[in-house]
């Protein structure tokens, strides 16, 4: 098959061997893979992969990989033991994560799971989602993404006494606005350096745009908060609305920033995470009572719930997509991605 191949810190299109469905294993067709900035801090950062003691996520320069991870395909084939309750032609999705003899690995951040940058890839018939939907296979795809920042603020349960700021307008801090606005949640204040990331979080649901260069995110969130007051009585007697803030940044020092920045009692949800890990003012959270929680990866209900309401259109992407890209486009797409006043998403389409 034709693949856009990571060895030895560079990617290439070129020819491979096709993956072979194991046990329990689909074998499909990639019909579209979104672009995530974790497959370039997997490609930028292989330390992070070669220090993983899980298996789950390993780099080897000295082997094809094949990345992608926010998928939709076609079934085109099955392994041994498997159901086969899902039809050929029929086109999926699932989380990112296959079951091996070895152990499971996260698809396309493994030698083991090749991903969506090549024509063809390995399911988990268990995992396996149906398409229940017209929608074309490029917004389908995206799914994947909105399920992370989905899933964070299904957690967060961010409550009617409290106002949330989300720092960082990628995809990942677009889906956490998407679901705050689904769940009815609000005012939700946005912030981010590029003016179009900022407008891209106004059409995904965000009410209170934040330049960062201009105000400092936490004095634009105290106004806000001011103003969801009832009444001046109410701010000072109850404290004001609580802040809850998503941190979607993922560079080093903004999650300290927002230790050093924002008030007692504040939650704080680190959805970011730079690869190379950060240097965190703990004595600061202490002594302000914060509570902080790390992301990690979607939990499966709330992966389910995404996905359909993007299959469903319940939740139009639209806004978040750039470029479609074919394999040959790969490597300059990646470069392209790192390009923060760039599109949420571009889309490879094998």
């Amino acid at each position: 098959m034709r693949a856009a191949v990571l060895r030895g810190g560079r990617v290439e299109t070129r020819v491979i061997d096709d993956p072979v469905p194991g046990p329990g294993q689909l074998l499909v067709r990639s019909l579209a893979c979104g672009i995530c900035a974790s497959d370039l801090h997997f490609m930028d950062h292989p330390e992070a992969g070669a220090d993983d003691d899980s298996g789950m996520s390993t780099y080897d320069r000295d082997v094809d990989i094949v990345m992608g991870h926010e998928y939709c395909a076609e079934v085109i084939g099955y392994g041994p033991d498997t159901e086969r309750r899902i039809p050929l032609g029929t086109r999926v999705s699932s989380l990112p994560i296959l079951r091996t003899a070895h152990g499971r690995r996260i698809i396309g951040q493994n030698p083991d799971a090749p991903g969506g940058f090549g024509e063809y890839l390995l399911l988990d018939e268990a995992l396996a989602r149906v398409v229940v939907s017209d929608l074309p296979s490029e917004i389908v795809c995206v799914a994947d993404a909105i399920s992370v920042g989905w899933s964070a603020a299904a957690r967060a349960q961010v409550t009617t006494r409290e106002v949330p700021l989300v720092i960082g307008c990628g995809a990942i801090g677009l889906s956490v606005i998407a679901h705050l606005a689904a769940l009815g949640v609000g005012p939700i204040v946005a912030v981010d350096f590029v003016a179009s990331r900022r407008e891209t979080a106004r059409a995904m649901g965000a009410h209170v745009l934040v330049d960062p260069a201009e105000v400092a995110p936490f004095r634009a969130w105290g106004e806000v908060a001011a103003g969801a007051a009832q009444s001046v009585s109410d701010l000072v007697a109850a404290g004001g609305p609580g802040c809850v803030v998503f941190e979607c940044v993922g560079v080093p020092g903004v999650l300290d920033s927002i230790i050093t920045g924002c008030r007692y009692g504040t939650r704080v949800y680190s959805v970011g995470g730079p690869p190379g890990g950060e240097h965190l003012n703990t004595l600061t959270a202490k002594r302000k009572g914060l509570n902080i929680q790390f992301g990690g990866g979607p939990l499966p209900a709330h992966w389910d719930d995404a996905f359909e309401a993007v299959c469903s259109g319940r939740l139009d992407v639209t806004p978040m997509l750039g470029a479609t890209v074919g394999l040959g486009e790969v490597p300059a797409a990646l470069d392209a991605a790192r390009d923060a006043a760039g599109p949420a998403r571009i889309v490879v389409v094998p």
